[in-house]
């Protein structure tokens, strides 16, 4: 089952079309204003709820809607709290809105690196046609993207080990990426399906159209 999740920063026009993907849809706290704005119902809100109107959550829970409340004062960001509650609904695919933007960048890293824990399983974070998932040692990735498309590779928690590409302009072949180079950053399709995996370690894996297009 496929989940999606809407969080508290800045979607954009395109995003609309992941919620047509999603068997479950869930707003992460201020996610649910953004719904709203579309007319588009969520099966749950989840979070402190500190930055929704009071009275659209009154609503939703009228209209059925599951409120999912936690205290302001938690050990896990509302985003990390909605990704839980969508594997506990059966959900084995999750794909996060709204990751991004808004006025904290401590809320966007902290979305970023959620993706480098190993319980996280097969979540991705989107904005617009820009994919951001995580590959783990010893599991290949097909990347998405036609050919001109950029890639870029970013170690986390440690290097990446045995790095291979197939299909990009810039080919590793079993090589290490060192965390904190940038020398993974930037790659291009050139051949489909491209693909990346590694022996060791996790890449955070960036696709997004090539510049100035926005319609892969």
């Amino acid at each position: 089952m496929k989940a999606v999740l809407i969080a508290s920063g800045e979607p954009g026009p395109a995003d609309r079309r992941w919620l047509e993907a999603g068997d479950l849809v869930v707003a992460v706290d201020a996610g649910a204003a953004w719904l709203s704005k579309l007319g588009v119902r969520p099966d749950a809100v989840v979070g402190d709820l500190d930055s929704v109107d009071p009275e659209l959550v009154r609503t939703l829970e009228a209209d059925g809607v599951e409120i999912e409340r936690h205290p302001s004062q938690k050990d896990s960001s509302d985003t990390e709290l909605a990704m839980a509650y969508a594997r506990r609904r059966g959900a084995d695919q999750i794909a996060v809105i709204g990751a991004f933007g808004g006025p904290r960048i401590d809320h966007e890293i902290a979305n970023l690196l959620l993706l480098a824990d190993e319980s996280a399983g097969d979540v991705t974070l989107v904005r617009g046609w820009t994919r951001v998932s995580a590959v783990r040692g010893m599991d290949p990735h097909t990347l998405n993207g036609a050919p001109g498309s950029l890639v870029s590779l970013f170690p986390v928690g440690g290097d990446a080990m045995g790095v291979t590409t197939h299909g990009l302009a810039y080919q590793l072949r079993d090589e290490p990426l060192r965390m904190g180079s940038s020398r993974g950053l930037s790659n291009v399709v050139v051949e489909t399906p491209a693909a990346v995996r590694l022996r060791s370690g996790t890449l955070l894996v960036v696709e997004q159209p090539p510049e100035g297009d926005e319609t892969q």
